[in-house]
């Protein structure tokens, strides 16, 4: 054998052995709007660094649905998938079977926010690593509120009114396809974070407090939903009964909506070169209501990164886990997807600030948002929301009154509770 052959069989076995000590990761995301697009410019980056291959397993954006489906793989021990993007309220639900991030991340965690931290930290370890923090907003038509003299609405019944009346000048005006204000009121987790926002601002609780006392029916909540159930096919589409955030989107980014209830990953959208609202609209927090005690509330969201206990690469699902919520990562997917970093010194990036000019400002409305109750329920939340959401639906359907759906609810809850939760 010469040199020449014997080199090229040295590089020949390197790369073998090199490929073999890469690792196929697999990460499931069920990101809307061109969170996907995103992920995987990241992970190309990654890929290129790391000479590990990921794959995108994409799964349908309803939370329900996604959380149904994790809940299967994870109970059959699946080691297909690595690492899983998951909602911050599934933490106490999937604790057990993900790898605890605690010592892995000890260098890092620190520049996180504490609050969400803590939402991912379950009987003292950390199960998943924060991704992105979500709080939404209301999307208002800058110029049509310009256009009619008026400003942005403080309450729902200020939004009510504002949006009827510039819906019917407009339509008028042969705007056919207009409506005054798109939201998610389709049966889902996305219609506890909507309903949620109203009985809050209401003053109506929190469905379950803190304690965990089963406080929902109440005659603020009550009224709340009632204002709701008013709102359809009057300055709502009948549609929104089974609208989700991209059926929303879609009615507001075509320029077919006055006010949008969304989360800021539509903010840089709906200013892409192919928005109809490009540079119309603008954000503000969400109304309050009118009753005492009630202010503008904001559901918390936000996703993180779990590593499966099932995965056979669990070293190398870890470093994925951490390149992806790098303050780098972090910083491109607020630019490129308006996602709210989680580590606190991005709040005060100059280019992010350019960008996304609601990103600084959104500091103050998610330090102040309002989680859902899955610390109180613990295992049994997935079940209190179904249940919560099915007793909104119904109302703002048309299928029985608030009160008397509320108050089947509250004795579906409290046998849910049992002794206690």
């Amino acid at each position: 054998m010469n040199m020449r052959s014997a080199l090229l069989g040295f590089a020949a076995a390197m790369a073998i052995a090199s490929a073999a000590d890469a690792a196929n990761l697999s990460i499931v995301s069920g990101d809307t709007g061109n969170g996907l697009a995103v992920l995987r410019e990241k992970l190309d980056i990654y890929e290129k660094q790391s000479g590990n291959k990921v794959t995108i397993v994409p799964m349908p954006s309803s939370t329900t649905d996604q959380f149904g489906q994790y809940k299967l793989w994870l109970a059959a021990g699946n080691s297909d998938i690595d690492v899983y993007q998951t909602d911050v309220i599934w933490a106490p639900q999937l604790a057990e079977q993900l790898v605890d991030l605690t010592d892995a991340t000890k260098d890092v965690i620190g520049q996180h926010f504490p609050s969400i931290v803590e939402s991912q930290t379950v009987n003292g370890k950390l199960v998943a690593m924060p991704l992105f923090t979500d709080a939404p907003a209301l999307y208002y038509r800058k110029d049509l509120l310009e256009k009619y003299g008026k400003s942005v609405p403080k309450t729902w019944a200020e939004l009510a009114a504002t949006a009827k009346e510039i819906q019917d000048k407009e339509r008028e005006a042969g705007s056919k396809d207009l409506w005054g204000f798109v939201w998610q009121g389709n049966a889902y987790e996305g219609l506890t974070c909507n309903a949620l926002e109203w009985v809050k601002s209401h003053g109506g609780g929190q469905i379950v407090e803190a304690d965990g006392t089963i406080s929902i029916n109440n005659p603020k909540a009550a009224a709340a939903l009632d204002e709701v159930k008013g709102w359809v096919n009057t300055i709502s589409p009948p549609g929104v009964l089974a609208y989700q955030e991209e059926e929303s989107r879609g009615v507001w980014q075509t320029g077919n909506a006055v006010f949008m209830r969304n989360w800021p990953y539509a903010y840089s959208l709906g200013n892409g070169a192919d928005s109809a609202v490009k540079d119309k609209f603008d954000v503000a927090p969400l109304p309050a209501g009118s009753d005492e005690g009630g202010g503008s509330a904001a559901t918390l969201g936000g996703w993180n990164l779990a590593v499966s206990k099932y995965s056979k690469n669990q070293k190398e699902a870890i470093d994925l886990v951490k390149f992806l919520t790098s303050k780098e990562m972090q910083k491109k997917q607020a630019i490129e997807a308006s996602n709210l970093p989680t580590i606190v010194d991005l709040y005060d990036d100059a280019d992010i600030a350019k960008a996304v000019p609601i990103i600084p400002r959104w500091k103050e409305v998610f330090l102040n948002a309002v989680p859902r109750p899955s610390a109180p329920t613990k295992v049994k939340y997935n079940e209190v929301s179904s249940d919560f959401w099915t007793a909104v639906h119904n109302t703002i359907a048309g299928n029985g009154s608030a009160a008397d759906n509320l108050e089947l609810l509250e004795a579906q809850l409290t046998k849910l509770k049992g002794a206690n939760w």
